[in-house]
């Protein structure tokens, strides 16, 4: 199939959505009913947390700077012209989606609240769900063989 002419995985942008609602939820739980944090506040902890987030940002920084120097969308509601394998697309099919949980758990760290572990649990099934495994059907379709190789040689997640 022309990738230019190949419908996109889903019509609603559900990744930016449910992202900021399990932020939402996590910040409005954490408010009315606290989940106390189950770990030790400590520099080890903090440098764990930190690391999360600094990882989370890095990796959705340069997931999308890849996506935009293979001239592909980064929209998750449109069709992908290119399939994308280099930079940390090398490793992870999904890193954006990998670096939002990232920014959940550093969350969860730095607010001391497990609600945004919650939240990070959550994201990571509905997104899953709702974007992962249409938007694989959808590279399938449109790449064939040469996503079926790129699968294979890559984790999903982690």
């Amino acid at each position: 199939m022309d990738a230019s002419n190949s419908p996109a995985a889903t019509t609603f942008p559900w990744p930016p959505v449910l992202f900021v609602a399990a932020i939402a939820l996590a910040w409005l739980l954490t408010v009315i009913s606290p989940l106390p944090w189950p770990g030790l506040d400590d520099t080890p902890e903090h440098l764990i947390g930190g690391a999360f987030g600094v990882a989370g940002v890095l990796l959705i920084a340069s997931a999308f700077a890849t996506l935009v120097a293979h001239r592909t969308t980064y929209l998750p509601n449109r069709a992908s012209t290119a399939l994308v394998t280099t930079g940390p697309y090398w490793r992870f099919r999904n890193p954006i989606y990998l670096g939002e949980v990232l920014l959940l758990l550093f969350a969860a760290e730095t607010s001391k609240s497990a609600w945004f572990v919650a939240g990070a649990l959550l994201f990571g099934f509905l997104v899953t769900l709702l974007q992962i495994i249409p938007e694989e059907r959808h590279l399938e379709a449109t790449f064939g063989d040469e996503y079926l190789a790129y699968k294979e040689r890559s984790r999903r997640w982690i």
